[in-house]
């Protein structure tokens, strides 16, 4: 079995989240960091990204989520996060963080998680 960690770490991004009128009315800053825990079988790797998850592809598609829509809490966006890591079966976990810098003056707040693919990878 060839395992790997793949790390997408302090992706930035303004997005629109939050409850309170001040947060609806514009878009705030969002830190992200997603970890996929990859399996990827019994396969020896090439040198090809075709071998691997894409984290180009991950980020891409974050991105999109966050412009998208309004989402009221973090619950939710790590939630669509990890649904969308997920949607590889190779990865068998994904832990996904959000962080809101500037919501308080001395203090960030934020959200984790952590998912289990069901899938099961292909033979």
């Amino acid at each position: 079995m060839v395992e790997f960690t793949t790390i997408l770490d302090g992706l930035e991004l303004p997005m629109r989240i939050g409850i309170h009128p001040p947060e609806r009315a514009t878009p705030q800053r969002v830190q992200l960091s997603v970890r996929l825990h990859v399996d990827y079988g019994s396969v020896a790797l090439a040198d090809s990204i075709g071998d691997v998850v894409d984290y180009d592809f991950l980020r891409r598609e974050i991105l999109a989520l966050a412009a998208s829509r309004h989402f009221d809490l973090q619950e939710t966006l790590v939630e669509a996060v990890a649904a969308i890591a997920l949607a590889d079966p190779r990865v068998r976990r994904v832990e996904v963080r959000s962080t809101k810098p500037d919501i308080y003056p001395d203090a960030a707040i934020g959200c984790a998680i952590e998912r289990h693919n069901p899938q099961p990878l292909a033979p």
